[in-house]
């Protein structure tokens, strides 16, 4: 009781109270010799105006002022029993959340999830994990881009009725998904492989996309262009309501997408199959499209078909391929620099795998490395052939953009072959799309370019010789 009378609530009853009383007081004293309480007026004095004492008339009516401040002060009393009621249903209130919280402390950590759901065999940028309570998976993506160290997040997928674990530091998701944003054209191809691509509604340069569902799709407003990067279009984001934005990052997360995306309320995670230095740990993020899909066990046969083409391949290569390896040059320049992927890179992993010797020796890092032009020269020089040159479509547009390596032996010798056989009107590239899931048919295309006796047929699907 003393601490109610020192709350506000009680303060305010009290307050209120007390203008009543003198209310009362006013209006059953006559104005006349009650000057404490108003102004004095034009009505002439009697003997009693300028006396202390009450004036006559107001001892007939002090039972009914003292009736009224009994019935004040009641009135009182149940409205201050009635904020104890309310006080104390806010204390079990207090305590029932308290005793929630300490009930539910073991569940707050990504560690709680111990169940292997999904361990990849070739990638090194995520894993699934589950838990013994319910359905609920967690995937957990490693280093999703270039230069990060010791970078963890966390994609929480909820289905069968789990619920999210207080505290856990996760975006969240149910499954099986909707609707899905894919910022990257890899991420498209993921959802075709496994004939899940309905599930896309939004994607970043719909022009460069090759997938005929997302072409199909967009004049009808059922796939949208959601624009590029910092420049998205969080308007018709917001008015989409994805279930889910697939990122990707090239030096770090980006920051004002990604708050934007939760002030949205839109959950996120970043991809990164394009860190992976193995062109199967590429196609294998493909297992993260199927958790979301709720297609797991289609997923792992998916890949374990990929998988099993490429291997049988690479074994065949390696038994029938040419002594010397043919040495092969790589990329034009872009600005006047000239980037030379890693040793350790997909794109080189692929080469030495169809029985081709990367030209480039001098970068075991993990990012591509800029050489002058002069450089390059020697290189393509020391190269038997020439790969992924960029927009050219021709010899002579390769020449007229390089006019000095007119005389390289891949030039002179035709051997010069890109990876834009199957490209959009506007440019983009099916390599880059669905050659990152299926790199058994980008690695018989490069068998067929360096070792043709070891291929099946020497049609090429993603490549063509520039001619």
């Amino acid at each position: 009781m003393y601490h109610l009378c020192t709350t506000a609530a009680f303060q305010t009853i009290y307050q209120k109270r007390k203008i009543l009383d003198i209310r009362l007081n006013i209006k059953d004293f006559p104005s006349v010799g009650v000057t404490r309480f108003e102004l004095a007026t034009t009505r002439p004095p009697d003997a009693y105006s300028n006396r202390a004492e009450l004036h006559p008339v107001a001892f007939r009516s002090a039972n009914i002022v003292y009736f009224s401040q009994i019935v004040t002060f009641l009135q009182d009393f149940f409205l201050i029993l009635s904020s104890m009621k309310r006080f104390a249903l806010l204390i079990a209130v207090f305590f029932g959340f308290l005793a929630s919280g300490c009930g539910s402390s073991a569940t707050r950590s990504a560690a709680d999830f111990t169940i292997e759901v999904y361990t990849p065999e070739y990638a090194s940028g995520f894993d699934i994990r589950g838990r013994d309570k319910d359905a609920a998976t967690l995937v957990t993506v490693r280093n999703p881009w270039q230069g990060a160290g010791n970078v963890e997040q966390h994609l929480l997928i909820l289905r069968e009725g789990a619920k999210a674990p207080a505290g856990l530091d996760a975006q969240v998701v149910k499954a099986p998904v909707r609707h899905v944003v894919c910022m990257s054209s890899s991420h498209v191809a993921m959802f075709d492989a496994l004939g899940e691509v309905r599930r896309i509604s939004g994607v970043s340069g719909i022009d460069y996309i090759s997938n005929t569902y997302v072409n199909e799709h967009r004049y009808c407003g059922e796939v949208r262009d959601v624009g590029y990067d910092t420049n998205l279009n969080f308007e018709l984001l917001a008015s989409m309501r994805p279930d889910l934005v697939l990122l990707y990052g090239v030096t770090g997360e980006n920051t004002v997408v990604t708050g934007k995306l939760r002030e949205l309320g839109i959950p996120y995670i970043y991809v990164g199959d394009y860190m992976e230095e193995s062109p199967l740990g590429k196609a294998e993020w493909l297992m993260v499209a199927a958790e979301l899909c709720n297609v797991r066990d289609k997923g792992a046969e998916t890949f374990r078909g990929i998988a099993a083409r490429y291997n049988a391949l690479k074994t065949r290569i390696a038994g029938a391929a040419r002594s010397p390896r043919p040495k092969v040059m790589l990329n034009t320049p872009y600005r006047d620099t000239w980037f030379m992927p890693s040793s350790r890179s997909f794109m080189v992993r692929l080469i030495e795998d169809a029985g081709g010797e990367y030209v480039y020796t001098k970068n075991d890092s993990d990012t591509s490395v800029a050489v002058d032009l002069e450089e390059a020269y020697l290189l393509a020089s020391a190269a038997d052939t020439w790969i992924n040159v960029g927009p050219c479509n021709t010899l002579a547009e390769l020449t007229a953009q390089n006019p000095k390596f007119a005389d390289v032996p891949a030039v002179r010798n035709r051997q010069v072959f890109n990876n834009n056989r199957r490209q959009t009107p506007a440019g983009g590239s099916d390599f880059w799309e669905s050659g990152v899931i299926r790199p058994d048919l980008v690695l018989h295309d490069l068998c067929a370019v360096f070792n043709p006796q070891a291929a099946d047929t020497a049609e090429l699907y993603y490549y063509k010789r520039l001619e």
